[in-house]
């Protein structure tokens, strides 16, 4: 795909990866991901299944289908001649192609980027894997939950006291997915600027250093493990930290001088909170007194209400939201418009999603949600025709 000259604009609502075909050799969480947002974006994604053995994540129907929405799917035998053909012929197609097997799995059968990467110069090849495809890792297979133990994660949770506490959802995975879908999309433009492909090497282990950006940085500086400070917040503020309330916990962030007084009028124990303060006026709020201003805190927060803080402080600009489970969170979210939840309609029925994670007018089509069909769906190109033969309808 080049870029298209001014006599050939498209229309107004053409998403923003349109014309992009994507072949994606990717399974569980990772890699699809990546080629969920690329086809909600507009790109033709062509997800290849081993017959023999599918997508694990096919035994949770809802995943799955949120995953894989959008993508044409074909089932190929790799280990045969009539399937090694198949993939070819799809390959020639491609624009962009995503693995995230085990490093040298695909090359066994020819597949390996080198060989693509000859084959069609202007690819954008992505790779995602648990260590990266360089190094003395390289070959280790790895799981989300693996990676956080690896990468220091589950030793930056919880107190001192406690042991490795892991991160309670994929997180790792998810935001490979995110990195790999970024730089897939800064390589497409490139290539159309300069019609050079790209290699890119998605490490789940890389990817997790990037969610821990600012302690990573600290760490690599002093050669120190930052402290377990539990649920205090990054700032370390004495009110930035969870607190019990009569009626449930209240999540803080009164991480400024001026954000303490604010909390302090609104407990109405502004004079014992001023003193320790110390004439504080920018930056994060000084630890020094910080046990002192806690106690403080703690004491008048007990006897308050939850959620009535949590409005009476947005009031006075201090950051504040009551301790919620998923689903009330969800359910919250939706009534006060604070994400755009998709629908995505499928042959087992409909899944609804939380939407991309942010909004843009024109980059999905100018639709609400950005897919037609119902997916994910056997292809029905000639080449996916010919895959499909003697094989179990999904």
């Amino acid at each position: 795909m080049r870029e298209a000259p001014a006599s050939a604009i498209l229309p107004a609502n053409t998403a923003a990866l349109h014309g992009v075909v994507v072949l994606d050799f990717s399974h569980v969480i990772a890699g699809p991901f990546a080629t969920f947002y690329l086809a909600a974006l507009g790109a033709r994604v062509i997800k290849v299944e081993n017959p023999h053995r599918e997508d694990s994540m096919r035994s949770k129907p809802r995943g799955f289908q949120a995953y894989n929405h959008g993508k044409e799917v074909v089932r190929l035998d790799l280990a045969t001649d009539e399937g090694r053909a198949q993939a070819w012929a799809l390959f020639e197609e491609a624009d962009v192609m995503v693995d995230n097997m085990r490093p040298g799995v695909l090359d066994r059968f020819g597949f390996g980027e080198a060989a693509l990467r000859a084959r069609k110069p202007s690819l954008i090849h992505c790779s995602i894997s648990g260590y990266g495809r360089r190094g003395d890792w390289a070959g280790r297979p790895t799981y989300d939950h693996v990676v956080q133990a690896a990468c220091g994660m589950t030793m930056l949770a919880g107190g001192p006291e406690d042991g490795p506490i892991k991160v309670g959802f994929p997180a790792v995975d998810s935001v490979s997915g995110i990195l790999a879908a970024l730089g897939i999309v800064a390589a497409i433009r490139r290539r159309d600027l300069t019609g050079q492909g790209e290699s890119i090497d998605v490490s789940m282990f890389g990817a997790a250093m990037q969610l821990m950006y600012p302690l990573a940085v600290e760490a690599m500086a002093t050669g120190q493990a930052p402290p377990r400070v539990g649920n205090v917040g990054y700032s370390g503020s004495p009110g930035a930290e969870t607190f019990p309330c009569r009626d449930g916990l209240l999540a803080l962030g009164a991480n400024t001088p001026q954000q303490m007084m604010a909390l302090a009028r609104v407990l109405k124990i502004e004079a014992q909170i001023e003193p320790l303060l110390q004439g504080q006026v920018k930056g994060f709020v000084s630890a020094e007194k910080g046990a002192a201003l806690r106690q403080l805190l703690k004491d008048a927060l007990a006897h308050e209400s939850a959620p009535a803080l949590e409005q009476a402080l947005a009031a006075v600009q201090v950051p504040a939201a009551c301790v919620r489970d998923l689903s009330q969170a969800m359910q919250e979210a939706e009534q006060r418009h604070l994400i755009e939840p998709w629908t995505l309609e499928g042959a087992d029925g409909s899944v609804r999603v939380p939407g991309a994670g942010f909004h843009a007018d024109t980059l999905f089509g100018g639709r609400s949600a950005p897919f037609a069909a119902a997916a994910p769906a056997e292809s029905s190109t000639p080449h996916a025709q010919a895959a499909q033969k003697a094989v179990a309808d999904l």
